[in-house]
């Protein structure tokens, strides 16, 4: 109990609110927190969450009381929580600072790193009396991480062109997240110097950059990255030699265990690219 009660003061923020024993009644206000909880197997004590999160199948049956644009807090209050999972990247920041006055024991769930993602299953799990199945997770993520880096971040550089949203064109920057997999795959990201984490870009610095390799995410929003029309511009090689690549935005986006799908899935695209350019110098 007291060891319980001292990770969640090390590592959140909440009222001082009397915490008298483990956590039962979870509110988990972001897809990637539900999935940590259910990868930790505390997935059952999630009494409510946001739209999106679609994942596992049994996060489906799991109320839903509101998303990015707001919470019902009336909801939050009949549900009776005893902690509340919360992302600042996804969460209205009036809403988070109203929970907390409001006293509920907040977690404040922001991986920045794919390294952080074991990080915070082990913090779940110590908190949720889970320590052994998170501890468990925790591991097999850190060692498929680093066989895919083995794998792939040693392979000759290409590169990459991430394009984020399509209206305005949009990329990402070495401060965020999917530079990170670019990097581990080995691929160069041509927009890594952008004074943003997720800068919008103009067609002539794509261009530009010669990009070998463009990569989108597929996913939910109807103003995506697939709304650009990139066959018009054949003198970049990417689409010269239709090297562009879907992948489901919710295994790249999501700071959950899955983030190593989307990951490899992005690594295989790039080796793909790579062979194709490889064939192409040796028939020159």
């Amino acid at each position: 109990m007291i060891k319980t009660t001292l990770a969640l003061l090390a590592i959140s923020t909440f009222s001082l609110t009397a915490y008298a024993a483990t956590p039962q009644r979870i509110i988990a206000l972001s897809p990637h927190a539900v999935e940590m909880l259910y990868a930790i197997g505390a997935g059952d004590k999630i009494i409510a969450t946001t739209e999106y999160a679609d994942y596992p199948e049994d996060a489906l049956s799991i109320p839903r009381i509101g998303g990015y644009h707001g919470i019902q807090l009336d909801r939050v209050i009949e549900l009776k929580p005893d902690l509340i999972v919360v992302w600042q990247g996804g969460n209205q920041p009036g809403d988070i600072e109203q929970l907390k006055r409001m006293g509920y024991p907040i977690y404040h769930s922001e991986p920045s790193k794919l390294e952080e993602v074991a990080n915070e299953m082990e913090q779940l799990g110590e908190m949720l009396g889970y320590q052994e199945q998170a501890h468990a997770a925790a591991t097999a993520y850190r060692q498929r991480m680093l066989g895919l880096r083995r794998a792939y971040k040693n392979q000759p550089p290409i590169k990459v062109f991430y394009q984020l949203w399509g209206t305005p064109l949009m990329s990402v920057s070495k401060q965020s997240w999917i530079h990170q997999m670019i990097d581990h795959c080995g691929g160069v990201n041509v927009m890594a110097e952008a004074k943003t984490a997720y800068p919008q870009v103009s067609l002539e610095q794509v261009l530009l950059s010669e990009a070998q390799v463009i990569v989108h995410p597929d996913d939910h929003g109807s103003n995506s990255a697939t709304d650009f029309d990139w066959q018009a511009w054949q003198e970049l090689p990417a689409v010269k030699h239709q090297q562009i690549y879907g992948i489901d935005g919710d295994l790249l986006h999501r700071f959950s265990p899955r983030a190593l799908d989307g990951m490899h899935r992005l690594c295989e695209s790039l080796m793909t690219a790579r062979s194709l350019y490889a064939e192409q110098d040796n028939n020159r």
